[in-house]
């Protein structure tokens, strides 16, 4: 029996080997990720709102609407419906991936029938701002989406422009184009009530259009721990020009001339809505469901996809 015992130990020295071996190789990746985590948070920009260009903004205006005039046919109705006198959260839907073209369309207008001088800041995710030849982004008025940037937008008087559904509903398959999706984020509901600003509908179609979007990749973000190094919760698949497989999307693609269509609904005040004390819930699935009507009735205006 002993000898049986003897033959079948594993060897003491060679299962302290091995765990060694695979704890350092565990401390080494995690040593990776975190200096990979932080270059990326270094290079993303404080939020300054002065940052914003009004000049830039003028003058590049006529080209970049002239563009998306042509290329996106663009149309935006309903611009009236902002207060033009006061703080104001406008709530988008979001489609293209990371180009985005709704938000290029929109950003646009608004500029444009409003002025340059009128504060106007746009939420964006951290990874946009820090990705190289991006930094013309803040000169627009972008800043990365936190509470914080978003409290400091509103409490400056401006516009400011939030996506609830982020990079889960931007990255959603082409199929689900004509659908609101939030994700059940909430927090936009809770700043509006907590800031005393209206809420203004932003509804867009046409931008999931621009590519064929396949897959959020939710699955292989979680498998490469992309959700806990960076945030990235998606890392979507689909195809694009000029790469055709497009992994990621991280250098972006070059959208299809997709017609952007964009409704800009009345203002929201919750208060007056909802009573004092508004059930943020509630809100959420009214708001949601205003804008899916909304969209259900664009899409009805679209015979064809891309050419609307």
């Amino acid at each position: 029996m002993s000898d049986q015992r003897s033959r079948t130990r594993t060897p003491r020295g060679a299962s302290t080997n091995g765990a060694g071996t695979a704890a350092g190789r565990a401390d080494l990746a995690s040593r990776i990720a975190s200096e990979l985590t932080g270059q990326l948070q270094r290079r993303i920009p404080r939020a300054d709102l002065d940052e914003r260009d009004p000049d830039y903004i003028r003058e590049s205006l006529p080209g970049l609407w002239l563009l998306a005039s042509f290329y996106f046919r663009a149309e935006v109705r309903g611009l009236a419906n902002i207060p033009a006198d006061r703080p104001v959260l406008l709530v988008g839907n979001h489609s293209g991936g990371n180009m985005t073209p709704d938000t290029i369309v929109f950003t646009l207008a608004f500029n444009t029938y409003f002025g340059v001088e009128r504060r106007f800041f746009q939420l964006a995710h951290n990874l946009v701002l820090s990705m190289p030849g991006l930094g013309y982004l803040r000169k627009y008025g972008t800043v990365a989406a936190s509470p914080e940037n978003a409290e400091k937008a509103l409490d400056s008087g401006a516009a400011l422009l939030v996506y609830p559904g982020g990079d889960h509903e931007v990255h959603r398959p082409s199929w689900e184009s004509g659908r609101i999706d939030f994700a059940g984020r909430k927090g936009f509901v809770r700043l509006a009530l907590d800031k005393g600003v209206p809420i203004v509908p932003v509804v867009s179609i046409g931008g999931q259009e621009t590519a064929l979007f396949l897959s959020r990749g939710q699955g292989l973000s979680s498998l490469l721990r992309l959700d806990k190094l960076l945030r990235l919760k998606v890392l979507p698949i689909s195809l694009a020009l000029p790469w055709g497989l497009n992994v990621g999307d991280m250098a972006g693609h070059i959208p299809l001339p997709a017609k952007i269509t964009t409704q800009v609904l009345p203002p929201i005040n919750l208060r007056q809505e909802f009573g004092d004390q508004p059930d943020v819930d509630d809100v959420y699935r009214e708001i949601t469901q205003t804008m899916q009507d909304t969209l259900d009735a664009l899409a009805g205006e679209r015979r064809l996809p891309v050419l609307g």
